[in-house]
């Protein structure tokens, strides 16, 4: 999954492709170079940052996704707002990703009504305040029991299994000693029997452990992204889409 930020303050990439058309001629490189789907994000859910609204993350997200239609890939639209979801599922949106799994009054309903993938993503807390003092008693048990949670409620709600993937959420309301362990244990997560994506991508996680800026840490993500499929991950969500289908189709060579 390739990322398309169409914000003005993600952490990674900010304002680089707040320009629709700026943000839809990288969503086609990152095609080109191998991304089997797009997500498009209007509302950046960095640690600190403050919500956006509905107006605002409709203004970013919409002229995107028009423009990227029939361009080779699914696509996902990132977002937590009912009101969106509904808007980019009737624009052609293939997936909604949330991370805040559906939690928000009628996006349950908003994607039951459709035919859309959803991926339904752990976070403790909210983004202005998730990394402020992330705690759990055991980190792998609370976000599966969670999202298992999530998956009967989507479910009930008329949401066909099949058409479910989860998200531990890393970096989402946890320390880097959360975010190991439940990379270590993805394949408990497996266990839910439906897919699993991981986002590790250019994260704070991985400039602690290396001690490299945001902008320096391909080689970083390119390994995390491997330790995630290594332990069981279908889907990782990348900014460096060449880099890490390099690296897969070695693994995936080794691994045959």
């Amino acid at each position: 999954m390739g990322v398309v930020n169409v914000t003005p303050d993600s952490f990674s990439d900010g304002g680089q492709f707040s320009d629709p058309r700026q943000a839809a001629a990288h969503a086609r490189r990152l095609v080109d170079e191998g991304a089997s789907i797009i997500d498009i994000g209007g509302e950046s859910t960095r640690p600190g940052a403050a919500p956006v609204g509905l107006e605002e993350e409709r203004r970013r997200v919409l002229p995107v996704l028009e423009a990227l239609a029939g361009c080779g890939a699914p696509l996902s639209v990132d977002t937590r707002q009912p009101g969106l979801m509904r808007e980019a599922i009737a624009a052609g949106a293939d997936m909604v990703n949330d991370v805040t799994a559906l939690s928000a009054p009628g996006a349950l309903e908003a994607v039951a009504r459709a035919d859309c993938a959803v991926c339904l993503m752990h976070m403790q807390g909210d983004p202005r305040t998730m990394q402020h003092h992330p705690a759990y008693q055991d980190v792998v048990r609370e976000v599966r029991d969670y999202l298992a949670g999530r998956v009967a409620a989507a479910v009930a709600a008329g949401i066909a299994r099949d058409r479910i993937v989860v998200d531990p959420g890393f970096g989402f309301g946890k320390t880097v000693d959360h975010n190991l362990a439940l990379l270590r244990s993805l394949g408990k997560f497996r266990q839910l029997g439906i897919g699993l994506m991981a986002g590790l991508s250019r994260k704070a996680m991985l400039g602690k452990i290396t001690g490299r800026e945001v902008g320096d840490r391909v080689h970083a993500s390119v390994a995390a992204a491997l330790a995630a499929i290594e332990n069981g991950a279908q889907i990782v969500r990348v900014h460096d889409v060449a880099a890490t289908r390099d690296a897969l189709a070695v693994w995936n060579a080794v691994n045959k």
